[in-house]
């Protein structure tokens, strides 16, 4: 029985994303052959973030662009809170490697790859290449359990802010901390006729001049703080 209501759901989410997203169209025209992104994903910078794997008994996120195709997806097998989760592309094809630190409190280290699990590891061994990006915590959120932020520093040491916009909400937002720009928001997402769809599942907009892949892998680390994934 629990099986069953869990697959209504998925099936009514699905439903009321495709619903929400793709618009009626009143002229047939033939379909242009699509690219499914992997770096860079769609121009518009609207997104669909369901903090949900497509794969029934596994935890992880699927995200949808404006047309309603899977860009980018984390299939975690393992118990929430993972010490690794990869972020691939609907391909499969690996965008980066998340490794949670063991020895530091709230810390985690973002390697870019391209390729399989295996090759990526291998480069990283053989290379000893530094982390794309870096995210850290602070010690007081690990005690209390309340994640309100974390900061990102990347290998050019930019640095940026992942904000919860608040405690009772998954909304969220990402500011450049040196001019303090917003490149990301992220709230819970609502459907053309005011419904909710739950607090797993937000709509994502991003800046259209930054990587959209590197956005993507902040969302997936914060929500593996958080304890989403």
């Amino acid at each position: 029985m629990g099986q069953m209501k869990t697959r209504k759901r998925v099936f009514t989410i699905l439903y009321n994303i495709k619903k929400d997203i793709i618009l009626p169209m009143t002229d047939v025209v033939p379909m242009a052959k699509k690219v499914y992104p992997a770096a860079e994903a769609s121009c518009s910078g609207k997104y669909t973030v369901w903090m949900k794997s497509l794969v029934f008994h596994s935890n992880g996120c699927t995200v949808y662009d404006s047309n309603g195709d899977i860009v980018y997806r984390v299939d975690n097998y393992d118990k929430k809170g993972a010490t690794q989760v990869n972020l691939m592309d609907l391909r499969g094809t690996l965008v980066c490697s998340i490794h949670k630190k063991l020895l530091a409190f709230g810390r985690w280290d973002v390697y870019r790859c391209n390729g399989s699990d295996s090759d990526c590891t291998r480069q990283q061994q053989k290379t000893k290449k530094k982390p794309w990006f870096e995210v850290k915590t602070s010690y007081k959120m690990m005690i209390t359990g309340r994640v309100a932020s974390c900061q990102v520093t990347t290998i050019g040491s930019q640095k940026y802010c992942i904000h919860r916009i608040c405690s009772k909400t998954s909304g969220f937002m990402i500011f450049n901390m040196k001019n303090g720009h917003i490149v990301a928001n992220a709230k819970q997402k609502q459907t053309c006729s005011g419904i909710l769809l739950g607090k797993d599942v937000l709509r994502l907009d991003v800046e259209g001049d930054i990587d959209h892949s590197l956005i993507m892998a902040f969302v997936t680390v914060f929500a593996l703080v958080c304890g989403t994934i």
